[in-house]
């Protein structure tokens, strides 16, 4: 799931318009790339740089072979989205109370309660849905965050039986051995796993090979190792989408993405952004 175009560019200083921002996209499903976070459905005063996201999603050049999904945090953005037409609407909550209080002005509890009804929403409207459980390993206002916790949200979650169920470093302080409790838990309740980790401490790849290994079907990561979370405190950017393609195709898995191709829409997009991004295979190249 490539998430530069909504949780790559959210944390930038330089703001791209909805033109550019649908570029991205189109640039991006031309190397193979079958799923990607186009836009998030979020108040544009908080998160200037998603402004226009329906603008955004007229403009792509919808590939057949492409899922196209949008982030919301709320009932309205879900609302957003489905009058957009996304492919997948993609809700994320904090599974620590202070997080989701400052973030999303919620509760926990609140929070799963509306996972559930999102999901069934999503379900009747037809389109794919995925819970993601941010700061799960970790918060920057609580501290450790344990694993026990995170199962026992996943389970409340993964009872309405969303399309997919995302474990999110929102901050990037995991570790493999974290990342295997966590993905093999969540395994057992037979839910499709799909990972979202930060490079913060550089454990990013280290945790997606470990995901992966443990029987994660679906890794989120940024062209170019952009982003961040606005609301997170030294929050870096994700993990970088031909650094991680590179791995997995050094360790024999197919991806279906040309990885020469995507290297071309990083440099691209550092050019958009007028700077160097943190992406270490766009920079060294393929071998």
């Amino acid at each position: 799931m490539e998430v530069g175009p909504r949780d790559g560019l959210q944390n930038e200083g330089k703001n791209l318009s909805p033109e550019v921002r649908a570029e991205l996209c189109d640039r991006l499903s031309a190397t193979g790339m079958s799923c990607m976070e186009a836009v998030s459905f979020v108040n544009p005063k908080r998160v200037p740089q998603m402004a226009g996201a329906e603008d955004v999603m007229a403009k792509i050049n919808r590939s057949e072979d492409s899922v196209y999904a949008g982030l919301v945090l709320n009932e309205k953005g879900y609302d957003r989205a489905i009058a957009a037409s996304v492919d997948e609407a993609r809700y994320a909550f904090p599974v620590t109370e202070e997080f989701a209080r400052r973030n999303q002005n919620s509760t926990v509890a609140d929070s799963i309660e509306l996972s559930r009804k999102l999901t069934r929403r999503a379900k009747e409207d037809g389109i794919r849905v995925a819970v993601t459980l941010s700061v799960a390993f970790g918060c920057p206002f609580e501290g450790e965050v344990k694993a026990g916790r995170v199962l026992e949200i996943a389970e409340e979650v993964a009872a309405e039986m969303p399309d997919e169920i995302v474990l999110a470093d929102t901050i990037g302080v995991g570790v493999p051995s974290q990342v295997r409790e966590l993905v093999e838990g969540l395994r057992r309740m037979e839910a499709t796993v799909g990972c979202h980790f930060h490079d913060t401490r550089h454990t990013g790849i280290a945790n997606a090979v470990a995901a992966v290994e443990c029987g994660a079907e679906v890794l989120d990561a940024s062209v170019g190792g952009t982003g961040g979370c606005p609301f997170a405190p030294k929050a870096t950017g994700n993990i970088s989408t031909e650094d991680l393609v590179y791995t997995l195709h050094g360790m024999g898995y197919d991806t279906g993405i040309n990885l020469d191709s995507l290297i071309e829409v990083a440099e691209w997009l550092s050019g958009k952004l007028e700077k160097e991004l943190p992406g270490r295979v766009y920079k060294a190249g393929n071998f």
